[in-house]
């Protein structure tokens, strides 16, 4: 069902400061949105590579690891699967459009944030 880890969202105090602190590690800019106030998306460089999104903090988060996002072939499948099996994801498939991600959010038994992201991505809009 999981084909490899999409992304990984990083909660931070200033995106720009972490972006270029990235960069320097390598890693190239994917897309910068407007997502949660203002977020980037990095990977390195080759094929097959987990993204960072980045974003401030906002609300009740905290800075740090918000949660890891596991790619899927079909949302809509996996989401049938997970619930097949006990786990009762927070909400069906949704599609996020600033992202352009159809997700499904879930904790694991210890209350940690996962996603099931769907492997096709649409344009952000």
């Amino acid at each position: 069902m999981v084909l490899s880890i999409d992304h990984i969202e990083l909660i931070v105090r200033d995106v720009d400061e972490f972006v270029e602190f990235y960069q320097k590690l390598g890693f190239e800019v994917l897309l910068r949105t407007a997502h949660h106030g203002g977020s980037a998306e990095l990977k390195l460089p080759g094929e097959n590579q987990p993204v960072f999104e980045i974003h401030s903090v906002t609300g009740e988060e905290s800075i740090g690891i918000n949660h890891i996002a596991f790619k899927v072939a079909n949302a809509q499948e996996a989401y049938d699967d997970v619930v097949s099996k006990g786990i009762k994801p927070e909400r069906g498939p949704h599609l996020v459009e600033v992202t352009g991600r159809t997700n499904v959010n879930m904790r694991d038994p210890d209350g940690w944030r996962l996603q099931l992201v769907d492997a096709d991505r649409i344009a952000p809009q």
